[in-house]
């Protein structure tokens, strides 16, 4: 049954809510609708001009309205009269087939019409860093190898552990919070669910983390690489399938090796398969490929990839498999949209179970140090706009996406590739002012 957003409201003495939608650029766009108009607004949704956000629209569009999922619906525990609430995009009473949510969601069915569930979870690093964005906030987190500095975290526990503690008030099963391996950076893990579950989870938490360092003073931020030198912030997910009951992993069997079933392959060989188009989605920016094509960080390793392999538990590929019945996808970065990141896992897997995709051999060296020794492996686009080619040639992919979203997506970010393109950088002037 339907949660009626009104009688929340009045049981949770919530005065506003955000009725709230991601654009293709990532953005979290928001209307603020007092508690007394939402009834309203359940049933017809909040209407918002299209085109003034990162959604292939014109203004002569008609009123794109949000109308919200009550079952995603958040009370803000450091603002309690306020509430988010995700939404599905819809114009003249269809759903508007390029809105992230509504890729994933239609992408969501289809795994469950093939009998499967897919549950994931992500590990979305971030900095926090001077309100001006201009340096890490912490003047002495200055360690070669910050990972896990007990002094450094504590120093930052006031907006961790507020972080963390609303993380639990709400039932997401966090579980633990470290000083990641960049200065000035963090990690903070809760626990996996359904893929449409934690691309809510995802969304929220990215606004909730920005929201408590501006009270604290500060700025967070999840650009994949905003220093040089230091690792960028990553979004490592964690895959696994399982029965439409959800009692089954699927990818589960301990007599296989690493632990990962046939079928479990097969999903992973739909990963490696179009590895370098989904790179599109979950590397979205042209920062992105300064994370997985840097060179050596401070640290000694960029804990990024840059070749399509995969491997048992060893952090240098692509794909790790830690364990039995799930692995990870360490491509994507922090700049990645919560929604498209579940829904291009679905689709390139779905492509795996359908065709029985071979993933190749694994990998057991460590690549940032071997990994010339690797011969006929993809490398990953070198930039953006090999990525935006590589996935305009998939048409696999294309289609199982959404032709919709896809020609959307395609025609913004080759938008967005022409503009860096054409803006002028210190850079040139430094190498060509005298040549």
């Amino acid at each position: 049954m339907t949660l009626d957003l009104a009688a929340f409201a009045k049981d949770k003495g919530i005065k506003y809510f955000m009725i709230s939608y991601t654009d293709l650029f990532s953005g979290q766009r928001a209307k603020l609708v007092p508690a007394q108009a939402i009834a309203g607004m359940q049933e017809d949704g909040a209407g918002f001009a299209g085109f003034a956000t990162w959604l292939d629209m014109t203004p002569a569009h008609p009123d794109l309205f949000a109308v919200p999922d009550a079952s995603s619906v958040i009370q803000l525990p450091w603002k309690k009269d306020v509430a988010w609430v995700a939404a599905d995009c819809m114009m003249e009473g269809e759903l508007v087939g390029q809105a992230p949510r509504n890729v994933l969601k239609k992408l969501v069915k289809e795994a469950e019409a093939a009998g499967k569930r897919v549950k994931t979870g992500v590990e979305a690093e971030f900095f926090l860093i001077t309100a001006d964005g201009a340096k890490i906030s912490d003047e002495y987190d200055t360690a070669e190898k910050p990972c896990y500095d007990q002094q450094a975290v504590m120093r930052r526990y006031d907006v961790i552990s507020e972080i963390c503690d609303y993380m639990l008030e709400l039932g997401w099963g966090a579980y633990q919070n470290d000083h990641e391996d960049a200065n000035g950076q963090f990690e903070m893990n809760w626990e996996f669910d359904d893929a449409l579950k934690t691309a809510d989870k995802h969304s929220f938490f990215k606004f909730m983390v920005k929201s408590i360092a501006e009270k604290h003073g500060l700025r967070a931020t999840f650009m994949p690489k905003p220093f040089k030198g230091l690792t960028g912030n990553g979004c490592h997910c964690h895959i696994s399938v399982w029965s439409n009951d959800g009692k089954t992993n699927v990818f589960a069997d301990r007599e296989a090796e690493f632990g990962l079933s046939a079928e479990g392959k097969h999903f992973l060989g739909g990963i490696m398969k179009h590895a370098s188009s989904l790179a599109a989605i979950t590397n979205p920016t042209v920062n992105s490929y300064k994370r997985i094509n840097a060179p050596r960080t401070t640290s000694g390793a960029t804990w990024s990839p840059n070749t399509v392999t995969w491997t048992g538990n060893n952090r240098t590929h692509m794909v790790r498999v830690p364990g039995p019945g799930r692995f990870e996808l360490r491509l994507p970065d922090g700049a990645v949209n919560p929604y498209l990141l579940q829904a291009v896992i679905i689709a390139a897997g779905l492509d795996g179970l359908r065709s029985n995709a071979d993933p190749g051999p694994h990998h057991d060296i460590d690549m940032y140090a071997e990994g010339h020794l690797v011969k006929n492996a993809p490398r990953l686009p070198l930039n953006l706009l090999d990525a935006l080619r590589a996935y305009d040639e998939d048409e696999g992919l294309k289609q199982a996406i959404g032709s919709e979203f896809s020609e959307a997506y395609l025609k913004l970010k080759h938008q967005e590739w022409n503009a860096y393109c054409s803006h002028f950088t210190q850079w040139e002037r430094d190498s060509t002012l005298d040549i």
